[in-house]
């Protein structure tokens, strides 16, 4: 009895929330993927879509695709275009930095880092981490670093997280910005604790409609609550501190590529429908930021003359304001 008192106490600590700020994660190398000009989507996102939150990961092989014996060892330019787009917006940019971040593989890594040990990798990244920091810790629009996507979740072709290292990162970044840093984890499965504690704003994902090899599609049975019972236990002991969802499932989740999946197939996973479902769920879980996890995707839609997750994207944002 004394389990249930305490869990009821626990949800209730944490209101449910309007949402009131939406943003998006955009990956130019996703945006390519699909066939597109990524330099017009990202302006449309900001323009047409009005989004004035951006989660930009800066992917290490784009930005070292040289090795530090190589010459033009970095490249920052299209980092650079896309901040200073978000600037002419006023938009505000949270970089992702480090060797896991988001979009598969997860773990980005240039193909010349295969010919290094781990050790040596660490102290490349951490050299490439100081590099990014650097450029960027001036500039208004970059408000937020995240370090790491999901460090704690293994999940994607990458090695087993070092703890250790990690906190190099965190130390590495703390010593040239005093900007916040956010640490992320798995809003279904991780124990958020240990991403949290290490956190200036605490990151979670937040997911519905998902794929796995044993199950296949499934929805997770998992109630609106259940965010705000483990926000609960994160002020409980990990003490009152920021949190936000840095990504809002708004695609498909699927086993393949979605350039390889059919239109018809791809909307059976995730659809306008299913869209509304999780923008009416989220009231509910206590957090009140969420960044979407799909603009590349929907912008892809709408070059193909269906624009029902765009507009319900906009209409959100829209409401908003």
């Amino acid at each position: 009895m004394l389990i249930v008192v305490g869990i009821f106490l626990l949800i209730h600590s944490v209101p449910s929330r309007e949402p009131k700020s939406f943003g998006v994660t955009f990956s130019e190398p996703f945006v390519k993927e699909l066939g597109l000009d990524w330099k017009k989507a990202y302006e449309e996102i900001l323009s047409d879509l009005g989004i004035r939150n951006i989660r930009i990961p800066v992917y290490w092989f784009e930005i070292e695709p040289n090795p530090p014996a190589g010459g033009g060892r970095w490249f920052f330019d299209d980092i650079d275009w896309q901040i200073e787009k978000a600037s002419e917006y006023n938009a505000k940019v949270i970089l992702v930095i480090g060797r896991k971040l988001p979009r598969w593989p997860e773990c980005h890594e240039p193909g010349w880092a295969s010919d290094f040990s781990e050790p040596e990798k660490q102290d490349l990244i951490l050299t490439m981490l100081s590099q990014v920091v650097a450029r960027y810790r001036d500039n208004p629009s970059v408000w937020a670093w995240q370090i790491e996507n999901e460090p704690f979740l293994p999940f994607g072709n990458c090695p087993m997280a070092s703890t250790k290292f990690l906190d190099e990162e965190i130390a590495a970044v703390k010593k040239i910005s005093d900007k916040p840093i956010i640490i992320s984890d798995s809003g279904e499965f991780g124990t958020w604790f240990q991403a949290a504690k290490r956190a200036d704003i605490f990151g979670s994902t937040l997911y519905r409609y998902v794929w796995n090899r044993v199950f296949g599609y499934i929805t997770y049975p998992i109630p609106s609550w259940f965010f705000r019972l483990k926000q609960g236990l994160l002020k409980l002991f990990v003490g009152s501190k920021p949190v936000i969802v840095v990504e809002l499932q708004a695609e498909p989740w699927t086993p393949r590529a979605l350039r390889d999946i059919p239109l018809d197939e791809q909307f059976q996973y995730f659809n306008p429908e299913r869209f509304q479902a999780i923008l009416n769920y989220i009231r509910a879980t206590g957090f009140d930021t969420f960044y979407f996890w799909g603009a590349e995707w929907w912008y892809w839609l709408k070059t193909k003359g269906n624009s029902e997750m765009w507009d319900i994207a906009k209409e959100a944002i829209k409401n908003i304001k």
